[in-house]
């Protein structure tokens, strides 16, 4: 059995002790020589001392730090969180549903196509006509994917957005509504569709919107043009500042688009064309993306603090390895334009989009976690009575399997506007709004920066050091400041500079932890200290 930091030896306790923060400095390691690496760490004591760290790695001391399972105990791919009646929902991918009373603790209400699933009337129903344009995967199997609701207070119902899909291209986002959160959920109709050729577009209602004159460039060579116009999927509805509807939607193919929803029906308003603004009449305005990229999964918020609508969208491919991650964009408008913290959008015509949008989550390892987080995606997100906004995406793991569960994390705002991510999922924690103390927040920290690749590749922790008189040491070397009465802070180290915020929690075991997590340059970077 793995020892904690609490059931270790005498000897760990000391490790620990000398190197995050705790009252005394343990000795060398024997030969009183330590490695390059490490030699310039300093381990800042309780009171306020320094001493040299002794040979060790941030893997040796992760080792001795309490443990426990990743993850919420459900699983839920593309998970919508809501809060309807004072309880949690997530809603997601064939017809998947939990709730919860404290967004930690998940019960299952509602999972498959069965006609049994009580979130949703029988799919398979005579007459309905789901899967019509759609049809299977060819092989008698269906997909729904990515269901969310909102619930609309004009039609007095509960309505769930949702698509059917069959390959990349040929899909239909349809609705669905319902007297109460749990369901069930009565099909109404289709919404749009993606796929269509030539010879098959009167299926569609299309020419009820665009003339058929006008409808060339839909087509290339007699398919569906996928490089340019979106893939149905992912449909993702919310309110603007002004209490608008809109529905935010699309999945690689000619990227994510926008359409205007009316609140007294749920249904689509289709915009005038306008080609110099990337508008069409039926496909509604392209906000990002083009080309057949990975950007997919859209979530957009607004956040009434900042001004700024936000803007989620997941890259990469979405099985474990596939690199699948979060990105952020923003703007004055729901409708656009969104840029990343350098003010840049990537090309509608499928140039390499790794380079664009903060990357706000990705694969990583963190102390308490017992295995990696890897493709963390299809997100949503939610401001709760509180005022606390909460993020939910769901998680594959460093475990050879594609199996997933759901991560709920508090998302706060730094002192330009930009989200940054709690590093550890929900206890309930409530971020100082009178700051902490140097004191609190110097000291030695499990440090990691996500980067901006598009792999496989999993962020580790190192050990830095946010030393008393504003230096950091250890396997990063720069600066760092904090914002008296505030919670505001940034790091500097390689040029760049990191805005965000210092929020003390508790990690994945329940173990209390001063935390930062910051901004920069399109990265993310957090910190843990355990002391």
């Amino acid at each position: 059995m793995k020892k904690t930091w609490k059931d270790g030896t005498k000897a760990a306790a000391v490790l620990l002790a000398a190197v995050l923060g705790f009252s005394g400095c343990a000795e060398p390691a024997e030969g009183g020589e330590t490695s390059g690496m490490q030699s310039d760490v300093q381990g800042s004591t309780s009171g306020g001392q320094t001493g040299s760290l002794p040979d060790v790695t941030a893997e040796e001391l992760m080792a001795e730090i309490k443990t426990a399972p990743n993850g919420a105990g459900v699983s839920v791919h593309d998970p919508s969180i809501k809060k309807f009646n004072g309880r949690y929902y997530l809603y997601g991918s064939h017809m998947t549903g939990a709730c919860s009373d404290d967004l930690q603790t998940w019960t299952t209400i509602g999972d498959g196509y069965t006609p049994d699933n009580p979130l949703f009337d029988n799919l398979f129903a005579d007459g309905l006509g789901i899967f019509d344009y759609a049809g299977d995967y060819g092989d008698g199997t269906y997909a729904v994917w990515a269901e969310d609701v909102i619930y609309l207070e004009q039609m007095q119902k509960y309505v769930m957005y949702f698509c059917v899909s069959s390959t990349y291209v040929k899909s239909n986002l349809c609705y669905a509504v319902a007297d109460q959160p749990e369901g069930p959920y009565v099909y109404q109709g289709p919404l749009l569709y993606s796929g269509f050729t030539p010879l098959d577009v009167q299926e569609t209602d299309v020419f009820s919107v665009v003339d058929p004159e006008d409808a060339a460039s839909y087509w290339n060579g007699g398919n569906y043009n996928n490089m340019l116009w979106p893939n149905c999927i992912d449909p993702a509805p919310f309110f603007d500042e002004d209490g608008r509807l809109w529905m935010v939607y699309g999945s690689w193919s000619g990227g994510i688009f926008l359409l205007e929803l009316d609140p007294t029906t749920g249904l689509v308003i289709h915009p005038e064309s306008d080609p110099e603004n990337s508008v069409d009449a039926y496909f509604g305005k392209r906000l990002l993306g083009g080309g057949h990229v990975s950007i997919e999964g859209p979530y957009i918020q607004y956040d009434s603090d900042s001004g700024y609508y936000y803007l989620y969208v997941s890259y990469g491919g979405l099985e474990r390895t596939g690199g699948y991650q979060i990105r952020v964009f923003r703007s004055e408008a729901p409708d656009g334009p969104y840029v990343d913290m350098n003010g840049a959008a990537p090309s509608p015509i499928g140039l390499d989009h790794a380079p664009y949008g903060l990357k706000f989550s990705g694969n990583y390892m963190m102390p308490s976690c017992e295995t990696a987080y890897m493709a963390t995606g299809g997100q949503s997100l939610f401001q709760d009575d509180d005022g606390k906004t909460y993020v939910c995406y769901h998680s594959r793991f460093d475990n050879g399997s594609e199996y997933h569960e759901p991560c709920v994390k508090q998302v706060f705002l730094n002192k330009e506007g930009w989200p940054v991510l709690a590093p550890f999922t929900t206890k309930g924690e409530t971020i100082s709004a009178q700051g902490y103390g140097k004191e609190e927040l110097a000291g030695t920290y499990f440090f990691l920066n996500l980067g901006s690749d598009i792999s496989d590749k999993i962020a580790e922790p190192v050990l830095v050091t946010l030393q008393e008189d504003g230096t950091v040491s250890g396997d990063i070397s720069g600066s760092w400041t904090y914002e008296d009465k505030t919670c505001f802070m940034s790091l500097t180290y390689d040029e760049t500079t990191y805005s965000g915020v210092f929020c003390r929690m508790q990690d994945e075991a329940g173990t209390d932890v001063m935390t930062f997590t910051a901004a920069g340059s399109n990265k993310s970077v957090w910190g843990a200290k355990y002391a």
